[in-house]
């Protein structure tokens, strides 16, 4: 086990989260010079101290490793994932600790955690008041974690050689094989150039609608990054605007297929284009589920007229199947058939290789096809089949993996509710699956005493300390953290 080359490369991450915190320190700076009353100068003071703090703890664990040669293993690389998280997680709560009004501790990391997972679930009850610079942290922490930290980083950290290949694999749902021979670093930048295409479009359409520019840019991180944290205490609902909804809606959806096809779209690949399944059944499955909730609020009499039930069942399906969880209505207010609909489209989520959370849209096709291969060699044994995936047949540790994901998904969401349910004995059945499936999948709001219109502050210590776990797990979808759990992971070569 190469612990230098490990300590090395999180301190260059540390470094630059630094400057990320930096970046918005200015933005603090500028506003304290502007109005210098004591939440803006507490705001300025915290991120500036972070940004410190940061980059001080990066430049220590760096410098043991800064003459190792060495690349990045496959090994060095599961756990340079796993423990970015958790240190980005633990760095990214200064700010909310330092500002004032801040948060507690346990309240600081839940936040600090769901920001970088996307996720999206908050303990801000009044969130307007805090400082608009703290807002902007927040928003940069999930555009950051929303492409994956590790894809960002490696773009930039030359060091990593053929070990960035491991990383990017590891840290995000990116189909690896899909880039050919490319190298990955130059995989990383186009990525990241469709990441910044994407965020600049979407902020400057939201501006151009009549959005202030401060809110324009939060929420376009948000939406590209499918993490749905707002500046506002109403969220999308704020603005009352139809405009606004249906380019947010267009980009929420956007960002959650896959980014790979754009890369493809840009090299002209257009036979792998017209392969594409996963993006084609993802696109029938929004439709049919936001055709069906128009239905069902129309007959159930909950909404008045079928422009206001489409109205809703459109941004709210794309909003949960996408994870990004911004709302503009109560959908807990909503008929039984309704929530189980969205409950569905927000656990199934988006595509693999997008920024949305979820099962993924690629899993759920190899099940049914493997669940279809295996009933009919029940009375065909000798039949063979040749299952595909966008035309490519997956080869067995894709199959071995997709159900490991999926069956360790059922163990968790019941060892966690379960968990839950000892340290919150005052939340219902539903609340408490809400709060476990809400995370675990980093999908954000829950139902019932989580949803929507709630927040996760009232929760005790120990549950957010546990769903923050379950942020972390799912958004590197169970691997890369467990792993950290193995004991032979760590033995020397």
């Amino acid at each position: 086990m190469n612990y230098r080359i490990i300590a090395k490369t999180l301190g260059a991450l540390a470094v630059i989260l630094g400057f990320a915190m930096a970046a918005c320190w200015s933005y603090a700076w500028f506003q304290a010079k502007l109005d210098p009353s004591p939440e803006n100068l507490s705001a300025s003071r915290a991120m500036a101290l972070s940004a410190g703090i940061t980059v001080g703890f990066g430049i220590l664990i760096f410098l043991p490793g800064i003459l190792c040669s060495k690349e990045v293993l496959r090994r060095e690389a599961m756990i340079i994932v796993g423990l970015s998280w958790i240190q980005v997680s633990l760095l990214g709560m200064l700010p909310y600790l330092l500002c004032d009004p801040g948060l507690g501790f346990f309240d600081a990391f839940f936040e600090s955690v769901s920001g970088f997972t996307t996720t999206g679930s908050t303990i801000m009850s009044d969130i307007e008041s805090f400082p608009l610079a703290l807002l902007l942290w927040r928003s940069v922490t999930q555009w950051l974690g929303g492409i994956g930290i590790l894809v960002v980083f490696v773009a930039v950290l030359s060091f990593l050689g053929v070990g960035s290949r491991s990383l990017v694999q590891q840290e995000s749902s990116i189909n690896i094989s899909d880039a050919g021979a490319a190298r990955i670093r130059d995989l990383a930048f186009a990525l990241l150039k469709v990441y910044l295409t994407l965020t600049a479009i979407c902020l400057l359409g939201l501006w151009a609608l009549g959005m202030p520019l401060f809110e324009a840019v939060c929420h376009a991180m948000c939406t590209i990054a499918t993490g749905g944290f707002s500046p506002k205490n109403l969220s999308i609902g704020h603005y009352n605007d139809l405009g606004i909804e249906l380019w947010i809606a267009l980009f929420m959806f956007l960002s959650s297929i896959g980014f790979m096809l754009y890369i493809f779209a840009l090299n002209k690949n257009w036979r792998r284009l017209k392969a594409e399944e996963e993006a084609r059944y993802y696109l029938i499955l929004l439709t049919v589920a936001i055709i069906a909730i128009a239905l069902d609020l129309m007959f159930a009499s909950t909404h008045f007229g079928y422009q206001r039930a489409l109205h809703d069942g459109f941004f709210n399906v794309i909003s949960l199947a996408s994870t990004t969880g911004f709302a503009d209505s109560d959908y807990a207010e909503w008929p039984l058939f309704s929530k189980i609909l969205l409950m569905v489209v927000m656990l199934i989520g988006g595509c693999a290789g997008s920024t949305a959370g979820g099962v993924k849209m690629n899993r759920v096709i190899l099940f049914v096809k493997t669940a279809r291969r295996e009933l009919i060699q029940s009375f065909r044994p000798n039949q063979v089949f040749r299952t595909r995936l966008n035309g490519v047949a997956p080869d067995d540790r894709v199959f071995a993996t997709t159900s490991f994901f999926i069956a360790m998904g059922f163990v968790m969401t019941g060892t966690a509710c379960i968990a839950v349910s000892v340290l919150e004995p005052q939340l219902n059945m539903i609340s408490t699956i809400g709060c476990v499936l809400a995370t675990l999948f980093n999908i954000g709001p829950g139902f019932d005493a989580v949803g929507p219109s709630q927040n996760f502050g009232f929760l005790n210590p120990p549950t957010k300390i546990v769903l923050s776990f379950l942020m972390i797990l799912g958004r590197l979808e169970f691997f890369a953290l467990l792993v950290l759990f193995v004991p032979s992971l760590w033995k020397r070569y």
